[in-house]
């Protein structure tokens, strides 16, 4: 594949990351209850994946695969938490 093109295939891929994540942060600022900020951060910790999967995909540097891991564990178990110990909105 030409480089040049390449570089413009990741160029899209950021840009549609960046849209996604400006997305994101709306929803989580005007959610209208807590599940849409849990659903919110869960989908940050995704994309800031997508995002080091683009690091690697434009560098060819793998070092960072365990940083993926990690953020993928800590989303994995913050999820688990919320979705433990969430109390309805309204409740107390």
């Amino acid at each position: 594949m030409d480089p040049t093109l390449y570089t413009i295939f990741l160029a899209i891929a950021a840009a549609f990351i960046v849209a996604g994540f400006f997305i994101i942060c709306w929803r989580i600022i005007v959610g209208p209850d807590s599940m849409d900020r849990v659903l919110g951060n869960d989908a940050i910790t995704a994309s800031l994946q997508c995002v080091l999967a683009l690091y690697i995909a434009w560098t060819l540097d793998t070092t960072v695969v365990s940083v993926m891991m990690v953020i993928a564990l800590l989303g994995f178990i913050s999820s688990l938490a919320v979705a433990r110990f969430r109390k309805r909105d309204g409740s107390l």
